[in-house]
């Protein structure tokens, strides 16, 4: 991987904290959305296009795994999109693989916090 490679390859996030006290994510990649951190989350950018938050959840339950919650953000109707997802438990490696074959996904990755 060269430099170029690993810099194309970041997100620019924002956050802030609310009056609550904990710490959000509001903006990734210049899409504006409201994620709380979880321990075990999962990162996909991919196209706001219909089908994909079910079929997405449905190999998430269908590997037994509960969606804890669930952020999206999009540039524009059928544009570029983001979600946080925040699981419990982890995400084994032949799930993630399934998630990232789905129609529309461009990435996936897990997150521990």
């Amino acid at each position: 991987m060269t430099v170029d490679d690993r810099a194309a390859d970041r997100a620019h996030v924002s956050g802030t904290v609310f009056a609550d006290g904990r710490p959000r994510i509001v903006n990734i990649k210049g899409i504006r959305m409201d994620a709380e951190f979880g321990p075990s989350m999962i990162y996909i950018t991919n196209l706001d296009k219909p089908g994909f938050i079910g079929r997405f959840s449905s190999t998430l339950g269908e590997a037994g795994i509960n969606i804890a919650t669930f952020h999206v953000g999009r540039e524009a109707p059928g544009g570029n999109a983001v979600a946080l997802i925040e699981i419990d438990g982890e995400l084994p490696p032949d799930v993630l693989a399934k998630v990232r074959a789905l129609p529309q996904v461009q990435q996936a990755r897990p997150l521990k916090f």
